[in-house]
């Protein structure tokens, strides 16, 4: 089934009740999205590049090399106060300052 496309014709009097075609209402919402602000402002960004760099120093300070040699078990580097402590104090140091740099206005 075609659906067939009826004809308006206007008259003087009821010219100023149009709306404008799409092409018009394109052009105004470009501008209109042109003269908005953004979300995030420059110090919201900076704070979220300070978080991400919080993160990542503590998942490098969590990593760590393997043991010297494949024969010896030697706890105090599995189980450092770096590792189990000071990296996840980081990281969530990090995840504090992205949940500040977000809810800054």
């Amino acid at each position: 089934m075609a659906k067939s496309k009826k004809k308006v014709i206007t008259t003087g009097a009821n010219k100023a009740k149009l709306t404008p075609t799409k092409s018009q209402s394109k052009a105004k919402s470009a501008a209109a999205v042109a003269n908005t602000e953004m979300l995030f402002g420059r110090e919201n960004f900076k704070f979220i590049l300070i978080g991400l760099a919080l993160i990542f120093l503590g998942m490098i300070l969590m990593i760590g090399g393997g043991m010297p040699s494949p024969d010896v078990w030697d706890e105090s580097l599995i189980y450092s106060h770096r590792r189990i402590t000071l990296a996840p104090i980081l990281i969530l140091a990090g995840l504090g300052v992205e949940v500040y740099a977000i809810f800054k206005k």
